[in-house]
């Protein structure tokens, strides 16, 4: 059980990609923690991304309702600039104020690659796969910041895969994914220095090895006995549920000193151990070091100090 929840009542978040995975759990613990939640993403009760998933940003409204928040669902591709637009103008109109800002858009697992060279990697689905890791998050920030810095004390958070000191000294997945998930860092990093004026914060956040509703299905197992898993791959251990990062995003919105946060790039299991939550399970996975200490000079799988 969490016992950290901070209050988040009356305050108004935006997760920009909302449908499933960190931004499905973002959303929840933003909710938990009291919050409306405004979740954007493509798949809808109607009509389906090319993801061709069935997770539902209805389905995420529904869960932050349960989880104790407000959550309305709107349909948005954050490529599409007037989408975008039009989806800030209506929680202006609505509430007048954006207090945290998530972009977690994404997109791109079925067009990255693995350990494809630059020169072979389809070059159509790799730009295609920046453009739904980076403009997505660009063209959002450019339309919702300012509605966040009409008040001091406002959170950007963009999502990635990595801390900063990770990704600069490993070579992730393909030459499109590496490049993406290091770009957003970088975001974080320059809204950051726009934003610090107006005394609203921005910070770049990775989850460990999630378990979303992808990987979950990639193993074959479920949340509720994902550590089946860990016999094909004795590594996954490690993993962290979306809440884990969710309840990262709640302690973050909930810090009336965040700014302390300004800039930097930050990690679920990190941040834990700051702000004292804890995942579903009750336990603090600190993924980052695990890989840089265990799973990447090729120990044995040994979770013990690690979660």
């Amino acid at each position: 059980m969490n016992t950290t929840i901070p209050d988040l009542r009356g305050k108004i978040a935006l997760v920009a990609g909302a449908t499933r995975g960190a931004g499905r759990g973002t959303a929840v613990e933003l909710g938990a923690a009291g919050a409306t939640v405004y979740v954007t993403g493509r798949t809808t009760h109607r009509s389906r991304s090319e993801y061709d998933r069935p997770e539902t940003i209805e389905e995420t409204a529904d869960l932050v309702n349960r989880a104790g928040g407000e959550g309305i669902a709107v349909q948005v591709d954050h490529l599409e600039h007037d989408q975008v637009k039009s989806l800030v103008e209506r929680i202006e109109r609505d509430h007048g104020r954006l207090d945290v800002l998530v972009n977690d858009i994404w997109g791109g697992e079925l067009l990255a690659q693995w350990d494809t060279p630059l020169w072979e990697h389809d070059l159509n689905g790799g730009l295609r796969l920046l453009r739904l890791a980076v403009d997505t998050h660009i063209i959002t920030s450019h339309y919702a910041l300012p509605l966040l810095i009409k008040r001091p004390g406002g959170l950007v958070v963009e999502m990635t895969d990595g801390t900063k000191d990770y990704n600069d000294h490993n070579y992730r997945v393909s030459f499109f994914y590496d490049h993406a998930k290091s770009a957003v860092i970088r975001l974080g990093f320059a809204q950051a220095h726009e934003l610090r004026p107006y005394k609203c914060a921005a910070v770049t956040l990775t989850p460990g090895w999630l378990r979303s509703e992808l990987m979950l299905d990639h193993f074959q197992v479920r949340e509720d006995n994902w550590r089946d898993a860990t016999a094909r791959e004795p590594h996954f251990a490690i993993s962290e549920s979306p809440r884990y990062v969710g309840r990262a995003v709640a302690a973050l919105a909930g810090d009336p000193d965040a700014m302390r946060w300004t800039g930097q790039s930050l990690s679920s299991g990190g941040l834990a151990r700051e702000y004292g939550f804890t995942d579903v399970d009750g336990s603090q996975p600190d993924c980052w070091r695990y890989l840089v200490e265990v799973q990447d000079p090729g120990r044995p799988a040994d979770t013990t100090g690690y979660r």
